[in-house]
């Protein structure tokens, strides 16, 4: 790749400690470069010539910057910015917006506030950013250890009452509804202009502390929100930085059990989307011992299904069964009702959780068994949750596929892809192409050739 330099030709002092800190040779560091970009479908061939050209001032082009943060973030087990390494080049200097789980309440609406303007804004460093795996970890480092912030309660600004949590709650709800209905691709713009035009109004007025607690509550739920509408657009990297935000605003609202819930159901999840098999289990038991104690069993059998996807993409059918197990002993203790279950968990029902336990016997190669939890997901999710329904049939068709059912697959597959139509849905998408993948051994047969023609046409 071509290089520009440095303004002033300086040495990059930044990147120099950065790499005797992590105890990175240059040639070491080249290499990890290039599996990163690897992972990133770039074909980079630096060797320790190029770092040595880093050091001295020059600076490579395109993604690249963001790239050699990534590697030497993963070397350090933190994350790290382009700022850090010296290679913002004055074009950038916001891109480490979001993913700083802040230690102060006040820093946490500046962060918070500061990511919902970017985003309106469509900044390309938002939108086109990868992730980072140590940016998923390090902060639930930060949420267990943190204790709580001892006062969130303000007194300069617009008074904030019960109302407006009402009403920041009322907008959740409805949101969310929408989404089931149509996909994130026609509601988050919607969330996302809410958020900063009302919600940041909000944070920055003045509340009494019982207000604040729960305003910081609603506005970590729809934080939350945010940023699995952005894994449903395609922006994983966005999404990253809100559930970051959100997993902070819950710890300003003192709810340890809907930081479990961030950390299991989201920032877990999407590590699994990723394929990063130990981070799932990881912020699944960080999300378990967070909230030991403060949630209800219907919130432990969600958090042991999490733990039990990141087991089975390892590929440990062992200890997948047993946290499996836990999970489904949970939920059994979950059906009486009680009403005690908060509203951000209501929805995990058997349905959900069948729908868990399918994707833990799709990896480890159980068709048999990936199929029966198919078949029950499908059939316990109501017509309102067509993504989730159409995610349910590409799970059972896959698993048809597992066991040389082909045509059966292709007709599962079909009945998948028309649901998923009515939704705008990246995830949706995602799900059809792996299947579309896993049929690619038997192209030669009609009902494949058939499939693909439709999903190509459906594509267009």
């Amino acid at each position: 790749m071509a290089a520009r330099p440095l303004v002033a030709r300086q040495p990059n002092e930044r990147l120099q400690a950065l790499i005797q800190e992590a105890g990175c040779s240059n040639a070491g560091l080249a290499r990890r470069v290039n599996m990163v970009g690897a992972e990133r479908g770039l074909d980079l061939r630096y060797d320790k010539t190029s770092v040595a050209r880093w050091l001295r001032g020059q600076q490579p082009r395109g993604r690249a910057p963001g790239i050699i943060a990534e590697a030497l973030g993963r070397k350090l087990g933190r994350t790290v910015t382009i700022d850090e390494i010296g290679m913002a080049n004055g074009k950038n200097p916001a891109s480490g917006v979001g993913l700083q789980f802040a230690p102060t309440v006040i820093g946490a609406i500046e962060q918070v506030c500061e990511l919902w303007r970017s985003d309106v804004g469509r900044r390309d460093f938002l939108s086109g950013s990868a992730v980072a795996s140590s940016a998923l970890v390090e902060p639930s480092r930060d949420w267990l250890i943190t204790g709580a912030d001892p006062q969130v309660a303000r007194a300069a600004g617009s008074r904030v009452g019960v109302s407006d949590v009402a009403a920041v709650r009322a907008m959740t709800a409805a949101l969310v509804d929408l989404d089931h209905r149509f996909g994130s691709g026609h509601v988050r713009p919607v969330l996302v202009h809410y958020l900063n035009s009302v919600v940041s109004g909000l944070l920055s007025g003045a509340y009494r502390e019982s207000v604040g607690r729960q305003l910081f509550g609603a506005v970590a739920r729809l934080t939350e929100l945010a940023g699995y509408m952005a894994v449903d657009t395609g922006q994983p990297g966005l999404a990253q930085r809100y559930y970051i935000q959100a997993l902070r605003l819950a710890q300003a609202a003192g709810d340890r059990a809907y930081g479990g819930y961030v950390l299991a159901a989201s920032m877990s999840h999407l590590a699994a989307q990723l394929g990063n098999p130990r981070e799932i289990a990881q912020l699944a038991r960080a999300a378990q011992e967070g909230a030991r104690g403060r949630v209800t069993p219907r919130a432990e059998a969600m958090f042991y299904a999490a733990e039990a996807r990141g087991h089975a993409l390892l590929g440990d059918a062992r200890t997948c069964q047993v946290v499996t197990g836990r999970a489904l002993t949970a939920m059994e203790q979950a059906e009486p009702g009680t009403g005690d279950d908060p509203d951000w968990i209501a929805h995990f029902d058997h349905a959900y959780l069948a729908d868990e336990l399918a994707h833990c016997h799709r990896d480890l190669g159980q068709a048999e068994a990936a199929a029966r939890r198919a078949k029950e997901s499908v059939a316990g999710h109501p017509e309102s949750r067509a993504r989730r329904r159409g995610i349910g049939l590409v799970l059972l068709a896959t698993a048809q596929v597992q066991m040389r059912e082909v045509e059966q697959a292709c007709h599962t597959g079909t009945r998948a892809m028309e649901l998923l139509g009515s939704v705008r849905s990246s995830r949706g998408a995602e799900y059809l192409d792996d299947l579309q993948q896993r049929l690619l051994p038997y192209g030669d047969e009609a009902a494949v050739r058939e499939f693909g023609a439709r999903l190509e046409l459906q594509a267009a």
